[in-house]
């Protein structure tokens, strides 16, 4: 009867440490998964940034312009001290940079009426376009790149492509359209 208790004992120690042993190799498993697809998000990610933004670098516009014009896109007319805060440089900087913006035609500065000294800022009509056209680009290049890949390869993306969608929805708490709750309650002034 000794025995049989001790085999038991035995037996459940055993699979003790086999559950530990299996849960540190799923943890090292998701981790190892989770950098498997930072590396090859984020190499995908700047190739299709570099095709999409080429034209504007080789004609004088910097990342940084381009990056501006993003924000503003996203955000909507911002003032020269929100920029800054984005761009995390000094408001003198963010100036310099958005002068260089208004010297390509690229952003225009607007006055407040109520308060003349606040000067915001919006992408111009040329801007929106130029946007329009890095974003035509690379989803051109998307297909392309699309077209590399069998049916089966392109239903496991589709799939995995909406989970990270719906997770990234979840992390910046964003409703499934891709909007922040609180701009459905967004009022005319803003």
């Amino acid at each position: 009867m000794i025995g049989l208790i001790m085999i038991i004992g035995l037996d459940m120690t055993v699979r003790v440490a086999m559950i530990v042993h299996d849960m540190r190799t799923i943890d090292q498993t998701r981790a190892d998964l989770i950098g498997s697809i930072l590396s090859d998000v984020g190499w995908s990610l700047r190739e299709l940034r570099c095709a999409s933004t080429e034209k504007f670098v080789k004609a004088g516009i910097s990342m940084t312009q381009i990056h501006v014009l993003r924000q503003l896109e996203q955000h909507g007319t911002m003032s020269m001290s929100r920029i800054a805060e984005l761009l995390d440089v000094s408001l003198s900087n963010a100036t310099g940079i958005i002068d260089r913006m208004a010297e390509h035609g690229l952003v225009e500065r607007v006055r407040v009426p109520d308060d003349r000294r606040v000067v915001l800022v919006q992408p111009s009509e040329l801007g929106i376009q130029a946007l329009d056209e890095t974003e035509g680009i690379k989803l051109d290049r998307i297909r392309a790149i699309c077209d590399h890949l069998d049916d089966v390869q392109l239903r496991r993306i589709t799939q995995a492509v909406g989970d990270l969608r719906g997770a990234v929805a979840a992390e910046f708490g964003l409703s499934d359209d891709g909007t922040h709750p609180v701009d459905h309650h967004a009022t005319s002034a803003g």
